[in-house]
């Protein structure tokens, strides 16, 4: 099916905070976001993290700041990169007003957990004062202790108690602009606990499987968990949490609201598994693709159909199709038979005329800029 059409699923409305420049929440499309795992301390490591994590598509880094030492060098990576940085910060006050000096747009600390009420009204003095938000982040394996001696162990429930306790500490202060995240590594929990949460506060949710695991399995277990969540509606930004490349979990992140319509970003593949009616090598053309067209952010629907059974339907529907045929292959551009294209050079002419439609594509938009301008 067409990305083009738009995604059936009614967002849960909820009320819009800025995370530096990008919105989250309401109306605004759900935000994609990663963490870096380089030393923080590392500045030039972790900018090139940061840039690498951005250029994947990501519209939010989050950057762990575990002592001072490293929020010194967060101020330094903050004026070196131009994405939106959120700090993820535990239980040291004085890390989040250091961090709030040097330009941070988003603080990830838990009000109950930094002590005193003057350190937390301090907190959220300096992020009232700098109109910087604040993400509640629950966790299943960090419960406080007397949540764990209510429950005896995580629970939907005792994550949501976790999170409405800090939520007290905010509106006591009236602070309203904060995210919450209440993130389990087990799904059906996860999944109960955000549903809870969705029908008691208005503010925007952060969806993540915590710890979900390697590429592989932690991918799948993401796309049940956060899928799951998104047909509900539920969700303004979400991170897919994998040991693994910081820039896969982007990746993975878009395609997962690809699939659901709700949002694109790149090219959108649609090709078949392959049988032995394949007219040329569809795995190893769409492996090749990939690859190469990795740095395509433009969204652009691809059919690769290895032979004539599907491959004319699913190419009049893309805006770009190719459909195996013997003894040349036909290239359908817009959805219309446009040319054939011979296996020997098929992935190189491929790419070829993808980035042609990309750049006409471009140029269009361009002008269409200019001409609005005017």
């Amino acid at each position: 099916m067409s990305m083009k059409q738009d995604s059936p699923i009614k967002r849960r409305k909820s009320r819009q905070i800025m995370v530096g420049d990008v919105p989250v929440g309401g109306d605004a499309p759900i935000a994609v976001q990663s963490m870096t795992n380089t030393n923080t301390c590392d500045v030039a490591a972790t900018v090139g993290q940061i840039n690498a994590i951005q250029e994947a598509g990501a519209d939010i880094v989050r950057v762990s700041v575990p002592s001072m030492e490293a929020a010194e060098a967060f101020g330094q990576i903050r004026k070196q990169v131009s994405v939106p940085l959120v700090a993820d910060i535990h239980f040291d006050h004085k890390i989040a007003l250091r961090v709030a000096e040097l330009g941070v747009d988003c603080l990830r600390i838990n009000p109950g957990n930094i002590g005193r009420d003057d350190r937390v009204s301090a907190v959220i003095n300096a992020a009232k004062d700098r109109n910087i938000p604040i993400r509640i982040g629950v966790n299943a394996g960090s419960l406080e202790k007397a949540l764990q001696r209510k429950y005896g162990e995580p629970t939907p429930e005792a994550l949501v108690e976790s999170a409405m306790r800090h939520i007290d500490i905010l509106d006591r202060h009236d602070f309203q602009d904060f995210k919450v995240s209440l993130k389990a590594s087990e799904v059906f929990m996860t999944v109960a606990a955000y549903r809870l949460i969705a029908q008691q506060i208005e503010q925007p949710l952060h969806l993540g499987i915590t710890e979900a695991g390697g590429f592989r399995s932690g991918t799948v277990k993401s796309s049940i968990g956060l899928g799951m969540l998104l047909m509900d509606g539920i969700g303004d930004t979400i991170r897919v949490s994998l040991a693994a490349d910081p820039v896969q979990e982007i990746k993975v992140g878009f395609d997962i609201l690809k699939s659901l319509r709700l949002r694109s970003h790149g090219i959108n593949f649609i090709a078949c598994p392959s049988c032995s009616r394949q007219n040329f090598d569809v795995i190893q053309t769409m492996n090749d693709l990939e690859a190469r067209l990795e740095d395509v952010n433009r969204s652009l629907d691809v059919a690769i159909i290895g032979c004539i059974v599907n491959g004319p339907g699913e190419a009049r529907e893309a805006d770009i199709g190719l459909t195996g045929g013997s003894p040349k292959n036909l290239f359908y551009l817009h959805g219309k038979p446009n040319q054939k294209l011979v296996n020997e050079t098929l992935t190189d002419d491929l790419e070829r005329l993808i980035r042609e439609e990309v750049a006409r594509r471009e140029e269009q938009d361009s002008l269409l800029i200019a001409k609005s301008e005017d």
